[in-house]
């Protein structure tokens, strides 16, 4: 008989000293307890003392016995796989007698620790876990029952795919049944556990459930009128889930369950409400959506709009009954300010019109239901049913469209004019979600809706004035193309006004809805940038520090909108003095830089030759921070734990920073890079393992070949073998300006290209031919092959059989421009020395050509020469009977372009 392990009174004495110590709010007693436990965990049986508090010491307080558990639960986290065997087989006896504690919160602390050691072990080393915790499911007692079904749920989270694997010999079948029969348990926890506990499988489609669907669907109807929320809210979800695993299963229940979830949407319990509104996201993605939820819109639209109201409590947390708190002595707290996402450098190409590109909607669909929500507040940036409710009418307006106004206009005459400011302002938010969806049907409304949101931005309630901000910036596309008088100017003015506003969220919505209105507007904004600039730079005097961030972009967006139009005197000093100044008050470890780095780099390249006042002190401060991060980098390497690891945000932003000023400034940063050692840092960082960090390093790589080539030329024969293992297309950006940088040197290398084409050729090859590769990488792809053939025509032309079909149908859509220029050059000096590559695809080549609107003189010649050659070589028999198959519009081209 081996000896049962006993605790010495001394031992547990000690700890729980030390426990009762933990709990206390001071830091140096918090440093020497944990200095304490370091000690303890030497000593190979600590580990039994803490699960012997946790599951013996009755006489304990819970929260004591608790934390036990939790330091215990750290332990078997960080080093489970040295304890020693009799201790781990100690603590799995006592975790499994203690399952059925009568506490709840030391059943629920035993859970964890069991669902740690699974984890762990992989189940496969405690086989008699999973049968022990069945069993104890048909236990009479409740609290076995609840906390083994606790446990087995915690399993069931952490480990969905290992329990559905052979290695266990699929415990699921035995599982999965087991837990259906407890959807119809007295206790509404146990219902709670044994759904969550069966959802958890459902994404994975796992075969054990797919046996039972039908029995889990009738088993789910069964519990639909629960009066336990939680139940609700679990059989909400599973509905949810099934929706996109099993629509095939669901089609004969769905009018049933869309009544169902058109009651939950409107549950008194807000968790179930959400979880029942989030049906409509995901049937909105249903090829069915149309036909099955079209004859109920107008019961479900009314429930949306009503969902999208502030509730009372948000109206408090909000403070939405106070107007002004922008002049508050109470600063931003930090905990507010979400974290930046710098989104790096990538080199795009622009197109013609109508190019399948004139995007109606006006920017990407997640943001604008970030906005929509409208309460960055830290109290509500969680999803909410506000949010969720928008995001819905926003997914319906895409799917059924124009066809949606007839039921939604009833619903916004009702709210727009209504006394109640909260009723109106889910009118106005409701206005702004089906702009994208609804366009169409909405634009003979605009000519009245736009002056009316125009003066809801005068409202007295701030959460008003901040909707509509953002209701009228999406639709700026419309604003912008209609009479300036009429609507672009009376917007602007007032949406300038609401930049500086009393209150803070006003501020932001305003400030956020310029920057769309700017990007939409570009040049149009040019008459007006005078009194643009003066409101935008006043406000940064009055911003205070989570509002600053987005003026920043609304700064930079300008930037971008206007271009070369900023470059007056009069506007430099408005604009840089207020940014300069920032700029050197910050430290190099402060991440608010980010943004200012992104404006400064907008700023950079819409100055050009203004900004070279400036251009010094930015440039040597970016090569300070690639050069600090760097080392960091390797010092962390080197001694992880002395030096912790550097956050590389600041070195991309840096480079991004670097490649504005060469694209402004370009001949002038000559002597800056000369003067600096810019050239081994960037060969640095075009090996860094971090994907962005090359994406950044690339694109400044390809600016300054075009600045200052001679300062690249030394390291042409390190650099190129390094873009040529970054033409790898999973990973989208890295590839695409790697691809765009080598162009740029074939450019100026000229001839001497081509001893480096073989790294490079067969990548861009394989590139242009793969299905479902983005336009711009495309595009970029058949620039730089082109490119490559323009200076070595003798290199490339023998494969030309191989990408010139895809090479003409990826450039037929974009603006004349240099890069085209280059690269079309490139075809026909290939098409010269290879006829034979291009005549299985001539008719392609035919219409790349056609493409054209105004070519430069002598590609017009090359062109002509190579059409007329073609002709000449068929014959004029042949000739006709390939034209013939021409669409009219194409043979009209060219036979005014090359007299064919």
């Amino acid at each position: 008989m081996k000896m049962e392990w006993k605790p010495e009174e001394e031992g547990l004495r000690q700890i729980l000293t030390l426990l009762k110590e933990s709990q206390s709010p001071d830091t140096a007693t918090q440093r020497a307890v944990q200095q304490k436990l370091e000690e303890l965990n030497k000593y190979p049986d600590f580990n039994n003392y803490l699960i012997f508090v946790l599951t013996n010491l009755v006489t304990e307080a819970e929260p004591t016995r608790s934390l036990s558990g939790l330091i215990l639960k750290n332990n078997v986290k960080a080093r489970y796989n040295s304890f020693l065997p009799e201790v781990a087989e100690f603590i799995k006896r006592e975790c499994l007698s203690a399952v059925g504690d009568p506490s709840p919160l030391i059943r629920a602390t035993v859970g964890i620790i069991i669902t740690t050691i699974a984890s762990k072990g992989e189940l496969t080393s405690w086989p008699e876990l999973l049968p022990a915790l069945c069993q104890m499911l048909d236990s009479q007692d409740y609290n076995v029952c609840e906390g083994a079904f606790g446990a087995l749920q915690k399993i069931c989270e952490d480990t969905a795919e290992l329990l559905d694997s052979d290695a266990l010999n699929r415990p699921l079948n035995v599982l999965i049944p087991k837990f259906l029969q407890f959807f119809r348990h007295s206790s509404p926890k146990i219902r709670c556990h044994a759904i969550a506990c069966v959802n958890y499988f459902i994404m994975g489609r796992t075969q054990a459930l797919m046996l039972h669907i039908d029995s889990f669907i009738e088993n789910l109807f069964h519990l639909a009128a629960d009066e336990d929320p939680d139940v609700r809210k679990n059989v909400c979800h599973a509905l949810v889930l099934l929706l996109e695993v099993r629509l095939d299963r669901l089609i004969p229940y769905l009018p049933n369950i869309i009544e169902y979830m058109l009651m939950r949407t409107q549950d008194a319990e807000e968790g179930v409400a959400l979880e029942a509104c989030e049906f409509w996201l995901s049937l909105a993605e249903q090829n069915v959506c149309r036909e099955v939820l079209g004859p109920r819109l107008p019961a479900l639209l009314p429930v949306l709009v009503r969902g999208m109201r502030y509730s009372v409590m948000d109206v408090i947390l909000l403070r939405g009954d106070r107007d002004d708190d922008a002049d508050d002595a109470e600063p931003d707290r930090e905990s507010d300010i979400r974290p930046r996402f710098h989104k790096p450098r990538s080199h795009t190409i622009k197109h013609n019109a109508g190019a399948g590109d004139s995007n109606m909607s006006g920017g990407g669909e997640s943001e604008d239901e970030e906005e929509g929500g409208g309460d960055d507040d830290g109290s509500l940036s969680d999803w909410n049913l506000r949010k969720c409710s928008a995001a819905a009418l926003d997914v319906l307006a895409n799917v059924f469209g124009a066809d949606l106004l007839p039921v939604l206009f009833p619903i916004l005459k009702e709210t727009l004019f209504h006394d109640d400011w909260v009723i109106k302002e889910s009118g106005i938010l409701a206005v702004g979600a089906v702009a994208d969806g609804c366009m169409g049907g909405m634009v003979p409304h605009l000519p009245d809706l736009v002056p009316y949101l125009v003066c809801c931005l005068a409202e007295s309630k701030a959460l008003v004035r901040a909707i509509t901000c953002w209701t009228l910036s999406r639709y700026s596309h419309w604003i912008v193309s209609q009479s300036h008088d009429l609507y672009l100017r009376p917007v602007m003015t007032e949406l300038l006004k609401r930049v500086l506003d009393n209150n803070k969220r006003v501020q932001e919505a305003a400030c956020s809805a310029f920057a769309t209105l700017e990007e939409e507007a570009c040049t149009e904004l040019v008459p007006y940038l005078g009194h643009i600039l003066q409101t935008l730079v006043y406000a940064f005097g009055r911003y205070q520090h989570k509002n600053l961030l987005i003026l920043y972009d609304a700064i930079g967006t300008l930037a971008d909108s206007v271009g070369h139009h900023l470059n007056k005197q009069e506007y430099i000093d408005l604009l840089m003095p207020p940014l300069i100044t920032k700029w050197n008050v910050l430290k190099d470890e402060d991440k608010d830089l980010f943004p200012l780095l992104e404006c400064l780099s907008s700023v950079a390249t819409a100055l050009q030759s203004g900004f070279l006042p400036y251009c010094e002190p930015v440039f040597r401060r970016c090569v300070s921070l690639i050069e600090q991060t760097l080392n960091q980098n390797i010092a962390n390497s080197q001694s992880p734990e002395q030096f912790e690891a550097p956050d590389k945000d600041f070195m991309i932003v840096a480079l991004d920073l670097l490649s504005g000023l060469a694209e402004g400034l370009d001949g002038h940063i000559n002597h800056l890079v000369l003067n600096s050692n810019l050239m081994q840092l960037l060969y640095q960082c075009m090996q860094d393992p971090m994907p962005e960090v090359r994406q950044s390093s690339f694109a400044l790589l390809g600016d300054l070949t075009k600045a200052c080539f001679q300062h690249v030329l030394p390291y042409i024969p390190e650099f190129l073998p390094i873009l040529g293992m970054n033409l790898n297309p999973e990973l989208i950006s890295v590839c695409n300006n790697a691809t765009w940088a080598i162009g740029e040197i074939s450019i100026k290398l000229g001839p001497e290209t081509s001893k480096y084409i073989p790294l490079v050729l067969s990548h861009l090859v394989d590139i242009i031919n793969r299905p479902n590769t983005p336009k711009t990488l495309l595009e970029n792809t058949a620039i730089t092959i082109g490119r490559l053939g323009y200076v070595c025509p003798h290199d490339v032309a023998p494969v030309l059989h191989q990408f010139v079909r895809q090479w003409c149908t990826s450039l037929r859509n974009i603006r004349d421009n240099d890069e085209k220029d280059s690269a079309f050059r490139g075809i026909c000096q290939m098409i010269q020395v290879n006829p034979g590559g291009v005549v299985p695809d001539f008719m392609f080549f035919c219409d790349a050509v056609a493409s054209w609107s105004h070519p430069k003189d002598d590609l017009k010649e090359m062109f002509t020469k190579i059409l007329h050659g073609f002709k000449a070589q068929v014959g004029d028999e042949n000739w006709r009977r390939f034209t013939d198959q021409f669409p009219v519009q194409l043979s009209a081209r060219l036979s005014a372009m090359c007299g064919i």
